[in-house]
């Protein structure tokens, strides 16, 4: 061989041995070095590995992340299936199923449905407001340490540019003691942690995204669970004291304000965020929840002193001695009624006691005002999310302007018939409208309102909800209050 040839005309024979001797000691050092240190696997390779990973986990990502850089994000699928095929990949594929989402890690348990994302937590909870941070104190979480959450506490999680206005907070397990801040101020009771950001301070939005969930996720605690507000607005605070203090036994605490640095606030669990489980407005969903819209309507009734628990039922004796009471919420804005005087005239003489009234009052006050009636009419709008505090069996009149009816059934027919009441429903005509006075009846605007909501959601509202008042027929709307009239009778 050419190799032998080489090796024979330049070394001797005895250097050729030697040379022999050596590749043969260094091939046997490389080998038992491979074997040492790489460690392959000599086994027959198992099948792959298929996980299937559900995830139901509503309209947006659930992105769960841990301190080794480690990221999963789950899209808006069904189910999807993750494909692991490298035996040798341990560490990876505990990663993975410690981050499946709606996942219960006990103690704590983390959750997200199609309206809110929260943490139900059993153990003892620190809460540094300087750092946005809560740490979740767990002897009983191994292998999740150091693992964060990040929770939005507002139940409108599904809505980008409410939650641009709510601050992120972080859900930090650490099962080492030795790394948890040290505790400033200690309660003897859980928290309760949420927002006043997204759209507090409209009235149909501080029911269905902070006052119903606000009561489905702290009622359990009878009053004994402190309430710590992030992004707090103080006339919100003020327009709720009533139910919040109903809720509470505790001063609220401002924890956007609790800035100093190394001040803890420490507590026996809690939990970050509203629990919220129905995509639905204004609605409780009794299968998912203990709680129903009937017990939430007791609540508000023992909250304001609100006497009526039904409305009347009229019959031949009793109609000449009681007239039904009728209330107009009035609007100063936009979807007024322009005719609003002529409205309560034929009402009072179709036989009913008749009360105009706009809800800008005191929240308590308002309160005893709508519970008192057996009748409630108005406009859609927020102003309508005051039916909460009607008597079981009441009417409830909604007007529905032009290019509003998908807001109207969503917002408050489908709420009503949870809250056992008598709906009703008023479809203004182009003629009932005043947009007609700006545009030809056979414009767009009046003719194809899709085509405007086409162009987004500001040119829509600012046309159909900002601009727009009735002016009710009242040959037409007169067969609507007789109506009423006759359900009163059943």
């Amino acid at each position: 061989m050419l190799y032998d040839s080489i090796l024979a005309r330049s070394f001797s024979k005895h250097e050729q041995k030697k040379f022999k001797y050596g590749a043969l000691i260094g091939l046997f050092v490389i080998a038992l070095s491979f074997c040492t240190v790489l460690k392959p696997y000599l086994a027959p390779l198992p099948a792959a590995l298929n996980l299937r990973v559900p995830m139901d986990i509503g309209l947006k990502k659930l992105m769960v992340k841990d301190t080794v850089s480690f990221q999963l994000t789950f899209k808006n699928t069904s189910s999807s299936q993750l494909l692991i095929t490298n035996a040798t990949m341990n560490n990876s594929e505990q990663m993975v199923k410690d981050s499946l989402p709606n996942k219960k890690i006990e103690p704590s348990y983390c959750s997200t449905t199609q309206r809110s994302e929260f943490c139900d937590i059993k153990d003892d909870i620190r809460i540094e407001a300087s750092s946005g941070t809560v740490f979740i104190s767990s002897s009983e979480a191994a292998g999740i340490n150091n693992r964060s959450w990040i929770i939005r506490p507002y139940a409108r999680k599904a809505d980008s540019t409410a939650m641009n206005w709510v601050r992120k907070w972080a859900v930090k397990s650490v099962t080492n003691r030795q790394e948890l801040p040290k505790c400033t101020q200690n309660h003897g009771v859980p928290a309760i942690l949420f927002s006043n950001g997204g759209y507090a301070g409209n009235h149909f939005h501080d029911f269905t995204d902070i006052i119903v969930p606000l009561y489905l996720t702290s009622r359990q605690f009878n009053g004994e669970v402190q309430f710590l507000v992030t992004n707090k607005k103080y006339d919100w605070i003020d327009k709720f004291r009533e139910l919040l203090q109903k809720l509470s036994n505790h001063d609220i605490i401002d924890v956007d304000q609790e800035n100093d640095i190394g001040k803890v606030h420490c507590f026996r669990g809690g939990i970050i965020g509203l629990k919220a489980h129905d995509q639905k407005e204004l609605i409780i969903d009794p299968s998912k929840s203990s709680y129903t819209m009937t017990d939430f309507k007791q609540f508000l009734r023992s909250c304001y002193s609100l006497q009526k628990s039904t409305a009347i039922t009229i019959n031949n004796k009793e109609s000449k001695k009681k007239m039904p009471r009728l209330l107009i919420i009035s609007r100063k804005r936009t979807r007024t009624f322009t005719n609003a005087s002529k409205i309560a005239r034929m009402a009072r003489r179709l036989g009913f006691k008749v009360v105009v009234a706009e809800a800008d009052m005191r929240l308590s006050r308002f309160a005893r005002i709508v519970n008192s009636c057996d009748v409630l009419l108005g406009v859609h709008g927020a102003g309508l999310a005051n039916i909460v505090f009607l008597p079981e069996n009441a009417v409830f009149i909604q007007v529905v302007p032009i290019a509003v009816e998908w807001l109207a059934r969503d917002y408050f027919e489908e709420p009503s018939k949870a809250m056992k009441l008598r709906y009703l429903e008023y479809k203004i005509k182009a003629e009932e409208s005043t947009l007609i006075q700006q545009y030809p009846i056979d414009h767009q605007v009046v003719r194809d309102p899709s085509s405007i909501l086409k162009m987004g959601w500001s040119a829509f509202k600012s046309l159909y909800l900002d601009k727009q008042n009735v002016q009710l027929d009242l040959n037409r709307f007169g067969g609507t209050l007789l109506k009423a009239l006759e359900l009163l009778h059943q």
